[in-house]
């Protein structure tokens, strides 16, 4: 812990960003708990806690299935000699490019009376699982990757030097080591499924996140609405103390220390081809299947483009915006952990992470009645817009930050200091030049989830102000899949740079997300 206290400056920007970061909730409280009675009536109907099961239910499954696909695929790109692992290790992180409510659409056009594909009819429960596992799998999938790239292989080796067989030492060693990895994974999964709202509202699938949205666009009175927020944010909380708790039972894992040696590789002989075949379909139906489906509705139809270029430009504009002042407010944050670590300090950042528990159509509801009661210049405006998204992608923000810094030394920062540089000059000149690998992956993730971001956009846009996640949902909508086709293939081709950077660089920033 320093002895040294922070800048003023420093803290007054900390604790101003995650100021921000608890307003939309903090308002979101108070609004609740001056409503009346006919608000909080919505708690006493059967539908209701029918909605609240079925919402667990759908989590609990996505979380489950994600972690079956995930493990076994970063076991084999990391520890087997599974043929052409490098590019497997690419492919199967590839469909984070893809928006989660595209896999549904290519799901529901390939299923179903008069699907391409002619499969049976993937809808309800059963859709959003599927599409649901096939968008998640992907954090448990580079947790892991990251986590058997650091960790020492001297455990595995001495197991099967003692005669253990593959999968006795995968099931006794490997997996003990990998649970960190694999319960940071899961709390993302859980956190995405409870804020998802696209899959579930396309797949006809009941969740409370819909029933948050169809509440607010059809009733005049709004309060019901924030009611059944406050519950969807209740339920985030109870998943995070869970995965809290959880990890606290978990023992830290041996890394080898700060260089680890590959491991040595195992034979996968006659799994050899189904674990190609499990690999090939992973990759094949979260990612070759929508992209086909996607190519298809394009050539079967051309497809009108007014208004797709303003819509990617808009795309551009507001998640460039938002990935660089979400990384601007999450700076001082992380440094004020980081280096001058006090009880506040630290309190802070875990505040700050505690944004995960904000759903992007809870913060969007938030701002609308904030900005409509207390600020209406700002309401439908860009400004408000870039603002949900900073509150709603902080923590990614932070991750990479705060990961960036707790494996810098500081001694660079302490000459500095030593030379007669300022704690101002000496973060701008040598902090943040230190930390810019994290920086860059923490701004990499939030630029990819503004991108996609659906329920924010639609609640909280400018009158006019189309994005192409907005446009994708626009043409779905009525049914026009072909015009569709073309934002979603440039929301794709966007995203597919920033997955790169995070698949090569990035992964196991991602981790601090479960911090």
């Amino acid at each position: 812990m320093s002895d040294r206290r922070p800048p003023w400056v420093l803290s007054t920007l900390g604790v101003a960003a995650v100021g921000l970061v608890c307003l939309p909730l903090a308002y979101l409280v108070v609004r609740v708990a001056g409503a009346g009675p006919d608000a909080w009536s919505v708690l006493e109907r059967p539908r209701t806690w029918l909605l609240i099961a079925k919402t667990v239910a759908l989590v609990t499954a996505v979380t489950a299935g994600a972690v079956l696909v995930g493990v076994p695929a970063a076991f084999l790109v990391t520890r087997t000699d599974l043929p052409a692992r490098r590019f497997w290790a690419v492919a199967l992180a590839l469909p984070l490019v893809l928006p989660s409510y595209v896999l549904a659409l290519a799901l529901l056009a390939v299923s179903g009376p008069g699907g391409l594909l002619g499969l049976p009819a993937l809808e309800g429960f059963s859709g959003a699982l599927l599409a649901l596992v096939l968008a998640t799998y992907p954090f448990v999938f580079l947790l892991c990757v990251a986590a058997l790239r650091r960790t020492d292989p001297a455990l595995e080796e001495t197991a099967r030097g003692l005669g253990r067989r593959p999968g006795q030492v995968f099931r006794e060693v490997t997996l003990p080591l990998l649970r960190p990895a694999i319960g940071a994974g899961a709390l993302l999964v859980a956190l995405y499924t409870l804020a998802d709202f696209g899959v579930v509202s396309l797949m006809r699938a009941e969740a409370l996140t819909q029933a948050v949205y169809l509440q607010y666009r059809g009733a005049f009175d709004r309060e019901p609405a924030a009611v059944l927020a406050l519950v969807l944010v209740g339920l985030t909380v109870l998943v995070l103390v869970a995965e809290q708790r959880a990890r606290a039972r978990i023992p830290v894992a041996p890394s080898g220390g700060r260089t680890v040696r590959s491991a040595a590789l195992v034979p996968l002989g006659r799994m050899r081809v189904p674990a190609l075949a499990f690999c090939g379909a992973v990759a094949g139906m979260g990612l070759v299947l929508p992209v086909c489906v996607l190519v298809l509705w394009l050539m079967r139809r051309t497809p009108s483009l007014e208004g797709v270029a303003a819509a990617t430009l808009n795309s551009l504009l507001v998640a460039v915006a938002a990935a660089a002042l979400t990384t601007l407010a999450a700076l001082p944050v992380a440094v004020l952990a980081a280096r001058y670590r006090r009880g506040w300090t630290l309190a802070l950042e875990r505040v700050g992470y505690g944004a995960n528990a904000l759903p992007g159509i809870v913060a969007a509801l938030a701002f609308v009645f904030f900005a409509a009661r207390h600020a209406p210049v700002v309401y439908q405006s860009l400004a408000l817009l870039v603002t949900a998204y900073i509150v709603r992608f902080f923590p990614q923000a932070l991750a990479g930050t705060s990961a960036a810094l707790a494996r810098a030394e500081p001694r660079l920062e302490e000459a500095s200091r030593g030379l007669g540089r300022g704690p101002t000059h000496t973060l701008a000149t040598v902090t943040v030049p230190v930390v810019a690998p994290g920086l860059l992956a923490g701004a990499t993730l939030v630029l990819l989830s503004t991108l996609k971001e659906l329920p924010a956009t639609l609640v909280l846009r400018p009158i006019g102000f189309d994005t192409l996640a907005t446009e994708v949902w626009t043409a779905t909508s009525v049914s026009q899949y072909s015009q569709a086709a073309v934002p979603a293939l440039l929301l794709c081709a966007l995203a597919a740079p920033a997955v790169w950077l995070l698949v090569v660089r990035g992964s196991r920033e991602l981790g601090r997300l479960g911090n």
